[in-house]
């Protein structure tokens, strides 16, 4: 029997059971007791939080990691972001991946004014005297190492704060470090 999980996976924790370097980091089995031969289907960075799906089956993860499957993110940015920026978002901004510069596929961008629950407070960023900051929802169907961060960086707002809030059609519904077990996902 298949095991399926929904996490809101919480800042500074790894997307992963085990790590074998010296330092100790925060894993996914911290947050939950979960049955032997569960992998986290794709990947955030340690710095990112929001929606990750965890099975036992590799079947699903094979399916819902295809290019075919929408993934959504809110990147708080620094600056008011323009809308100069998100056409160019839209249409695809050079980054480098692995040594090589990359374009990257046309994606849906367009400015948040407000945010789902589920985003919760976060960390804390910094406050105003540094400077304005807006939210910008990007949807990808690739998802290369750290992106996201590197696409607001190539027009000119870095990323601060980064949630991913949806895989397909399942949206981020939880708190940060809640765990739901599910019979399927429906992406």
């Amino acid at each position: 029997m298949n095991h399926h999980f929904l996490i809101h996976k919480p800042h500074g924790y790894l997307s992963q059971f085990i790590y074998e370097k010296k330092r100790h980091k925060k894993l996914l089995g911290e947050l939950y007791v979960f049955p032997e031969g569960t992998m986290a289907i794709g990947r955030l960075d340690e710095d990112s939080e929001g929606l990750l799906l965890l099975t036992t089956d590799g079947m699903m993860s094979e399916m819902v990691r295809s290019k075919t499957i929408e993934k959504e993110y809110y990147a708080q940015v620094d600056g008011l972001i323009t809308p100069e920026a998100i056409e160019q978002l839209k249409k695809g901004v050079e980054i480098g991946f692995k040594g090589i510069r990359y374009t990257t596929k046309n994606c849906k961008a367009k400015h948040i004014t407000e945010l789902p629950d589920a985003i919760g407070e976060g960390r804390r960023i910094r406050d105003e005297r540094h400077g304005p900051t807006s939210w910008v929802s990007i949807t990808l169907t690739e998802g290369k190492f750290r992106q996201v961060r590197k696409m607001t960086a190539a027009v000119g707002f870095p990323t601060l704060r980064l949630v991913r809030i949806r895989i397909g059609n399942i949206s981020l519904q939880l708190k940060a470090g809640e765990v739901l077990e599910v019979d399927k996902f429906n992406v």
